[in-house]
């Protein structure tokens, strides 16, 4: 039995992110689909004491509208500095921010790379080892891809030899289930329903943060306030 998970790459990702990974055997990131603006591929939300903010990494789009994720290249480097400004002028007084202060100042402010995956993919690799997430991370590159939104997919499971494939609920709306079960492979949705809250800071409490704000306030008690660990 093998369960897997496709997603694009997101930047620092909100905890449902990984809850998915952490409930598959292989997470492999779609980043040969074209980047959509104003989504969650370059961007994410933290809390501060004026409410919501976005941490967005300034890219490279214009006359660049069908360019891959894998392609999109970071405009400028000033959005390391910037970012970091706004997680310690937000986070430092959380209870365990100081426990992965030098984690983080590392991943902003010592890494160079243009490219938007490698971007995410630093974080995510970082934030899966916090959590304690030992799920193999591949690429959409890795595999061969075929035409078809469902074809792809199922294509990509046969090739990874799973037997299940975990999607998210919004992909309920599309996907074509009968291309599943020719295959064998058994099709489940994410449930994001029910997570308890947490000690927040600047209330009111807000789900659809980035999961480092969860690590700030919760440190090695993250888990405990997220689904996948039994």
């Amino acid at each position: 039995m093998k369960k897997i998970a496709i997603s694009q790459s997101n930047y620092i990702p909100w905890k449902g992110y990984f809850d998915l990974i952490n409930s598959v055997d292989e997470f492999i990131l779609f980043d040969d689909m074209q980047y959509t603006r104003r989504d969650w591929r370059n961007r994410n939300k933290i809390k501060t004491n004026q409410g919501l903010i976005w941490l967005t990494i300034p890219v490279q789009v214009k006359g660049k509208y069908f360019q891959k994720i894998k392609d999109v290249q970071v405009e400028n480097q000033n959005w390391r500095q910037e970012h970091w400004k706004s997680i310690i002028h937000n986070y430092s007084r959380a209870r365990y921010f100081v426990d992965y202060k030098e984690m983080f100042e590392s991943l902003y402010l010592s890494f160079d790379t243009t490219r938007l995956s490698h971007i995410n993919y630093q974080f995510l690799e970082s934030i899966c080892m916090i959590l304690g997430i030992q799920t193999k991370i591949s690429w959409s590159m890795d595999y061969a891809l075929v035409e078809g939104r469902t074809e792809r997919l199922v294509s990509l499971c046969k090739q990874a030899e799973a037997t299940e494939y975990i999607s998210g609920l919004s992909a309920q709306s599309y996907l074509d289930e009968v291309l599943f079960q020719a295959e064998n492979i058994q099709l489940t949705y994410m449930n994001y329903s029910g997570y308890p809250e947490y000690e927040q800071r600047f209330p009111p409490f807000e789900h659809g943060v980035s999961v480092l704000d969860l690590i700030f306030n919760e440190g090695e008690n993250a888990k405990k306030y997220m689904k996948s660990f039994g």
